[in-house]
């Protein structure tokens, strides 16, 4: 079934919807959300409430492209899960490992100012990527925004892992210099 048929579904507020949006998206959902959380359970636990969001959002909304609209909604649920369940303990995660590796290039301060220069940062961000040769952005959006492992990474792009991590490496570092030649405080 088409996305836009799905969405369809949903504003006539038809429960196949649900049904159609799982046989689509559940694998991708559930990978987005294995990602961050490593764990099956609450990945299953993030992908049902991605549903019952977009249920409760569609209408009003009516997402041009479905599977990013789903993906984000996923991504976000289990960050949120992911911080309440490492304020009890940690855990490692794609996740982690992620942010760890970014700590150099963007800092996590959290104050007010920081906070409205986060959609100026978003938008530096984006330009270095476009700056980028398509593979290698590629790369990078897949561990950085879809929290891929490297194995799985270097699976569809044809690189090794060593490869892998010399390239991000790199691009990392580069986006650093970029930031801090935009004046972005690191």
């Amino acid at each position: 079934m088409q996305d836009d048929q799905i969405v369809s579904l949903y504003w006539q507020r038809d429960e196949s919807a649900i049904q159609q949006t799982e046989q689509k998206y559940g694998c991708y959902l559930s990978n987005i959300a294995y990602h961050i959380l490593f764990d099956l359970e609450d990945s299953k636990e993030c992908v049902n409430d991605t549903y019952w969001k977009a249920w409760d959002s569609m209408p009003p909304r009516r997402p041009a492209i479905l599977s990013a609209y789903l993906g984000r909604i996923t991504r976000q649920l289990s960050i949120d899960r992911f911080r309440t369940r490492s304020r009890k303990k940690r855990h490692g995660s794609e996740y982690a490992i992620s942010l760890s590796e970014l700590e150099d290039c963007v800092s996590g301060g959290d104050t007010t100012m920081q906070q409205s220069d986060l959609r100026l940062l978003a938008e530096a961000i984006n330009a270095y990527l476009y700056t980028l040769p398509a593979q290698t952005r590629s790369i990078f959006v897949g561990r950085y925004y879809y929290l891929d492992p490297l194995k799985e990474i270097a699976a569809y792009s044809g690189v090794r892992e060593s490869t892998l991590k010399s390239m991000l490496y790199r691009t990392r570092q580069g986006l650093k210099s970029y930031l801090l030649q935009e004046g972005f405080d690191l």
